[in-house]
Parts: C-alpha cells; structure tokens; sequence
C-alpha cells in the first residue's frame, strides 16, 4: 500500500469506514509507533506500528495482478498516447485494474510482454543492475557473419553510450535472409534494429520469446493470460525480493479483537488526544517517532545521515 492517509490504511484493514475511523483519530484511540495520531496523519502499514485501542491492527497484503500478453504488431506499449490508435493495455481483461507494462516493445515488434500493479517487482525487473535477461528471435536481412555478430557482442558505440548484445546466433538462413536469436541485458531504445542496422543488416521481424524466468510458450498472439503463482514467485527470486507465497509477518491480532478493543476503551473513558492526562502519563512507554536532528542558524548543527 506504501504511506496512506490512517482512515483509509483503518479502512482497507476491514476494521471501519473511512468516516468511524476519523472519529477513532479525533478521539485519540489511534496511534502510529506510540504517538497519538491527528487528523490527516499518514502512516505505511508495512512500516509503521498502528494500534487502535491498545491493538496492533492487521497486516494489509493488496491483491496484485500480473499478466503475461502476447503483443501483436501496432500495439503501443503505453497505458496512455493519444496518437496511438491500440495500447497493450487493451488486450487485458476488462475489469482487472489499472496495469502498466515492464518495459516495452516497439510498436511495430511483438511478443511477451508483462503487465502488472506491482511497482516493486517492476522497476527491479527494468532496471540495468539486476541485468534481467530478454530474448529475442530477429529477423535481419542478408547474412550477419561470424564477425558482424561478434561486433554486436562486443558493443558499438552510439550518442547515449555504448549497446551490445551478451549473446547472438544465428539459427536459420535463408537466401536473403537470417533469423538470429539475441539475448539482452539491457533495455534501450530500438537497441536491437539499431545495432544490426550499424553492422549492415537491418531487421524485418522482432519477436520477443523470453523476459527472465518467463518464456511466451503456446501463448497466441494477441492474447494474455495471468501468471501463475510460481511465475511470480520466480521473478521475484530473480531480482533478490521476497517470495510474496510467503505473506507478510503474522498478525499479532484480528480485526474483531481491535473493533473490541475500541468499544472497550470508550465505555471506560479513556484518553482523548485533547487534555488526556493518561495518554501523556504513559507516553513514555511507547516507542517514540524517530526525529530528524534540529538545525540551529549559525551553528554548526549535526546534519542527518542521507
């Protein structure tokens, strides 16, 4: 979820509505890692230690999706552009979410591509140091020999710095022209049709196969398909994260538990945010928020580590 306004992490934990947990705050039974929580407070519940009456609240694990689609030619890998006439987003189910593609695929290539909520998983598996292995299967005109290939291997040099290919082979020949399977690190733009249009063979057709642990398989064209739960949980091992099977840490208590712990405390009067001496009495015992260091004008104050 990341940092929320507190009625709605309250909210989203099943434990009221957004209107009942804003009279939870103003009476001062919320409090995030022990100070009592105002009004517009916000919190990260994968973070922060939220308590209603006394109650750590229940862990929120959102629901997110992940779909693998086989992109056809025309399709742009966007989920907004107002000149293109067909997104990728549109081969998605309708009623799925709000998705955004991992990368993308030239208009004019096709193949796997991913589309999905989770922004962590996504911008670990585009970015260069986590080096996420693509496959394509090219085909460029003519013949790329043995030392054309090699010098895409090597890398050439272009205005943004220097592209390459970790591997390229050649898999098929024809009389005018070849088809290569190429595997990329990277991601730049219109790596692959640049670096065979610098060694004199330019492309015809671009398919991507494979984008990590994930291959297209029998996947037709123009059709999507959601991951499988070992799919996911196979990406997320490829970039070091945690296996979401696994759920969060246990729940320390249930949403009827934290709802009864509430009534509790308003049947019995206690502490109100405003004029509460309780609360102040023992706000010792609560782990404080941590503070950054103060600055003072013209002294040499301690600044915070970054």
């Amino acid at each position: 979820m990341s940092e929320a306004r507190l009625q709605r992490i309250l909210a989203e934990a099943g434990l009221a509505s957004r209107r009942q947990a804003e009279e939870w705050i103003r009476d001062g039974r919320v409090k995030v890692n022990g100070v009592t929580a105002a009004i517009g407070d916000r919190a990260d519940p994968a973070r922060d230690r939220i308590t209603v009456g006394g109650r750590l609240i229940p862990k929120v694990t959102p629901k997110r999706h992940y779909w693998m689609i086989n992109k056809p030619a025309g399709y742009t890998s966007s989920v907004k552009d107002r000149h293109a006439d067909r997104l990728v987003t549109d081969l998605v189910p309708a009623g799925v979410g709000r998705l955004f593609p991992v990368g993308r695929l030239d208009t004019p290539s096709r193949g796997l591509l991913l589309l999905t909520d989770d922004g962590w998983l996504a911008h670990r598996l585009m970015h260069p140091s986590y080096g996420v292995a693509k496959v394509y299967e090219v085909v460029v005109e003519g013949f790329p020999g043995s030392d054309r290939l090699a010098r895409i291997r090597r890398g050439l040099t272009f205005e943004e710095g220097r592209l390459r290919a970790e591997s390229a082979r050649v898999i098929d020949r024809g009389r005018d022209r070849s088809r290569v399977v190429v595997t990329l690190r990277e991601g730049r733009k219109r790596e692959l049709r640049r670096l065979f249009q610098a060694v004199g063979n330019p492309v015809l057709d671009l398919v991507r196969t494979g984008y990590g642990s994930l291959t297209l398989g029998e996947l037709p064209e123009g059709s999507a398909r959601p991951l499988r739960p070992d799919e996911v949980q196979a990406l997320y091992h490829l970039v070091g994260g945690r296996d979401p099977a696994a759920g969060e840490e246990p729940r320390t208590g249930t949403s009827a538990a934290v709802v009864r712990a509430v009534k509790e405390t308003k049947s019995t009067g206690g502490s109100r945010r405003t004029g509460a001496p309780d609360a102040r009495r023992h706000r010792e015992l609560d782990t404080p928020r941590p503070r950054n260091p103060v600055r003072k004008r013209g002294g040499d104050s301690p600044r915070p580590h970054r």
